[in-house]
């Protein structure tokens, strides 16, 4: 199969791939735009990160844990404290 120089073909296949790079510029351009506005949006909302709600989230289950552990005590001394008197 021979292959022809056609400069009409060539420019416009050069154009066709300019333009796709273009396109995924711009594409990257709005990603990185979207995520700024949503970052600087929750935090305007005063909303806290995943990480702070897993650790305060711990830190109230142990708090729980504890606070049973406490009433249970409380509780047994109480019956003590009663069948002594």
């Amino acid at each position: 199969m021979t292959q022809t120089a056609n400069p009409i073909l060539d420019e416009l296949a050069r154009m066709m791939t300019d333009a796709a790079g273009a396109a995924q510029g711009v594409k990257r351009e709005v990603e990185s735009l979207m995520r700024s506005q949503g970052e600087r949006f929750l935090r305007d909302m005063d909303v806290v990160s995943r990480e702070e709600f897993e650790a305060v989230k711990a830190m109230a289950e142990k708090a729980r844990g504890e606070n049973e552990a406490l009433a249970q005590r409380v509780a047994a001394l109480e019956a003590a404290l009663a069948a002594r008197g």
